[in-house]
């Protein structure tokens, strides 16, 4: 007997405790809303959980990465070496400090950015490589790091999707020169917007925390402490960035429970395995050797030769069961603007092109019950012609 959900299955719905819920009323009724105390503990705890130097907090990943290429001094005339298989958020980064994203293709099977391609895009004006975690699932970094010091090149790394990745015995965040990390609300850290960059350099780390309050030489809570006012000087025409401490009363409580909930999203993903093994989807492929993958999204390929439907008619048909989809993502390629602006072809990037087509992210979230999975594996069976 077919079953149908009742209510809608929000894709990428955060789980919100009352942990949460408590410390932004104690925000409220402190009276201390914008950044202070909480960003401070929050990125001291962010940047014990990484392992890195520093942790600077920011209102979103895409001003962390924009801030990261600021500080690493990246401009007009610059080329910046990253994929398309990304949000635009990326690219977007880049055309804003004045440099030229420069696109090479990904992995079929990994989606990742291809090193090898990497190397072959890089000429005299590359200052810059920032590869992109894609769905959890960490890039080769030893190739990259080894690229950049080779042709003495900065490596911003955008772990959007990446918080508990890890990499041959090492976290994400400590790698590259920076990383930017997200806590949107579709995030396995949530802050609602938010976002972190972590570096073990301290003159980066410093141009950051000015960078990214307006090029203030003092950090806005420590002007208006119980310490006395503190007078600053602008040192740099720099960015309303800063992190709000109602923000970071929400990541306080979901990072505390990171490990937790990674164990869930891992038992969901294999349930999604096993459950899917049989049907001619394009599964995630298997977790490369000496990683841990942040379970970010969990995608499936449409293939219309093999299913016998395109992605948007499956995207349609869960839809029609109440469950919602998300595509992760349409490669900046295929877009109108950069196409216009860069003259991209999608046989320009094949990989991308064909993951574009045929991707799909199904729920993947610690608050899904047991009951949630069942019906989105069913509605997954139930979507594929026999």
């Amino acid at each position: 007997m077919i079953t149908m959900r009742n209510d809608y299955l929000t894709f990428g719905a955060p789980s919100i405790e009352q942990a949460e819920i408590d410390e932004v009323v104690d925000c409220l009724r402190s009276g201390w809303l914008g950044t202070g105390p909480k960003v401070a503990r929050f990125e001291e705890m962010f940047r014990q959980y990484i392992g890195s130097g520093h942790a600077m907090a920011v209102n979103s990943c895409t001003a962390g990465l924009h801030l990261s290429m600021i500080a690493a001094g990246l401009g007009a005339g610059d080329e910046v070496i990253t994929t398309p298989m990304t949000f635009c958020a990326t690219i977007n980064s880049i055309i804003h400090t004045g440099a030229t994203p420069v696109l090479v293709d990904c992995d079929r099977d990994t989606q990742l950015i291809d090193p090898q391609r990497i190397e072959k895009a890089i000429t005299p004006r590359t200052r810059a490589i920032v590869p992109v975690h894609l769905c959890g699932r960490p890039c080769d970094m030893d190739a990259i790091m080894d690229l950049a010091s080779r042709y003495g090149l900065a490596v911003i790394e955008d772990a959007a999707h990446a918080i508990e990745a890890v990499y041959k015995g090492r976290k994400v965040g400590t790698i590259g020169h920076l990383t930017a990390f997200s806590f949107y609300v579709t995030k396995n850290v949530v802050t609602g917007e938010g976002g972190m960059v972590t570096t073990g350099d301290n003159e980066l780390a410093d141009k950051i925390k000015v960078y990214a309050l307006h090029g203030l030489s003092q950090d806005a809570w420590k002007r208006f402490s119980d310490d006395g006012y503190k007078h600053y000087q602008v040192v740099f025409p720099g960015f309303k960035y800063n992190m709000m401490d109602l923000q970071a009363a929400i990541g306080l409580h979901q990072l505390s429970r990171v490990t937790v909930t990674l164990k869930r999203r891992n038992e969901i993903w294999q349930a999604y395995n096993r459950a899917f093994a049989d049907l001619p989807l394009g599964l995630p492929a298997p977790d490369d050797p000496d990683t841990v993958h942040a379970r970010h999204l969990y995608t499936l390929m449409i293939d219309p030769d093999r299913c016998g439907i395109t992605r948007d008619e499956f995207m349609e048909r869960l839809h029609r069961r109440n469950i919602g989809t998300g595509v992760h993502y349409v490669g900046v390629h295929l877009h109108p603007y950069y196409r216009s602006l860069y003259g991209y072809r999608p046989e320009d990037f094949p990989n991308a092109t064909w993951i574009s087509e045929r991707t799909v992210s199904i729920p993947l979230s610690p608050k899904l019950s047991d009951a949630d999975i069942g019906d989105v594996i069913e509605s997954v069976r139930m979507a594929i012609p026999e």
